[in-house]
């Protein structure tokens, strides 16, 4: 155990996202994803699993270390339910609502198409999948940076 540190997150996980680069996306997703055959196309090759809790019981602990990127218009987003893009179900009000408590003011989940969601997690640096088991529990988070400066 760390101090100040989420137990959630784990030494696996603090690693894979410590070591993302400011653009990459980690993908997050429920327990029915297809994590494993998606996470085997990823940067890393990285599936990080996390059973018995709720994605936004990850999603906080996650954002409470991620820094989520400024430079581009849709840093967060999500899977759109197949038939009906403008519902929103409750595993997305949840997570929103843990991203609508940071400081930042990060930008709102935007909702994107079933497939689109698959290519793009394919291009995300690792997968995280949660034992979730809420459909469309599925998200993308872009990394951004932390600015300093050199003493």
């Amino acid at each position: 155990m760390l101090k100040n540190l989420d137990p959630i997150l784990t030494a696996d996980l603090l690693h894979v996202l410590a070591s993302m680069g400011h653009g990459d996306d980690i993908a997050i997703v429920d327990a029915n994803h297809p994590a494993a055959t998606v996470a085997a196309e990823t940067t890393s090759g990285v599936l990080i699993r996390i059973p018995g809790v709720t994605m936004e019981r990850v999603a906080k602990a996650v954002l409470s270390v991620l820094p989520i990127d400024t430079f581009v218009d849709d840093p967060l987003r999500c899977m759109e339910v197949v038939g009906a893009p403008e519902e929103v179900p409750e595993v997305r009000s949840a997570v929103q609502a843990e991203i609508d408590n940071l400081p930042d003011s990060p930008p709102a989940l935007v909702p994107i198409e079933r497939f689109a969601f698959y290519d793009m997690a394919k291009s995300s640096y690792a997968v995280i999948q949660v034992g979730d088991p809420r459909p469309y529990g599925c998200f993308l988070f872009k990394k951004g940076v932390i600015p300093g400066k050199v003493e």
